[in-house]
């Protein structure tokens, strides 16, 4: 789990630092056709391949935390193991589709490497942006993979009221049932002294 979380704040740098670059590429390229005029090629380029980074590790990241939209009209209706069973089926689906864009990203990449294209503006290898693909859907299902291995645990075991609360993170949803097994003892010890 401690890999995990290494792979999950690497991620996360990545992201904050796209940002922080992409934002000030534009904000420079505003600048630069507004004000100074000086023929500097390249600031919109590195922001839209920095948005493309971020968008793409941004979904992971969604898919991680559950904050992704998603229809759950059928695993609301459930509850327990036939909840989790859907949910566990949710989880392959998504390893299988991330597993297969990250081996046509592979394939991708290695065309780009052998073109020997460079963008326009930035002259970097064409590869740059395309890594974001590879990237992206390798960290996803790697994470999914995870995911699904500690749900098929759970399934396994029948403990299954971690997963009740499927839109939050795995550690939102645990301190979520902690929360209420507190109110619950504090319940019956205050029905206790009455």
């Amino acid at each position: 789990m401690k890999k995990i979380n290494y792979l999950q704040k690497a991620e996360d740098v990545i992201i904050v630092l796209t940002f922080v670059v992409m934002t000030l590429s534009a904000f420079l390229q505003v600048c630069n056709r507004n004000i100074t005029k000086i023929p500097v090629t390249g600031f919109e380029e590195l922001s839209k391949y920095c948005m493309i980074y971020m968008v793409l590790l941004g979904t992971e990241m969604g898919l991680r935390d559950g904050t992704q939209i998603a229809v759950t009209a059928l695993q609301d209706k459930l509850k327990g193991r036939a909840r989790l069973f859907i949910l566990i089926l949710i989880k392959a689906i998504l390893i299988v589709f991330a597993a297969v864009m990250f081996y046509q990203s592979i394939a991708l990449c290695q065309i780009q490497l052998k073109s020997g294209q460079t963008s326009p503006g930035l002259g970097v290898p064409m590869v740059v942006p395309y890594f974001a693909l590879l990237l992206a859907f390798g960290i996803i299902a790697i994470v999914q993979l995870i995911g699904a291995a500690a749900m098929v645990s759970a399934f396994v075991k029948g403990n299954t009221e971690k997963y009740e609360y499927v839109d939050l993170s795995v550690e939102t949803a645990e301190k979520m049932v902690k929360e209420e097994e507190e109110k619950v003892r504090s319940n019956q010890k205050g029905g206790q002294s009455s």
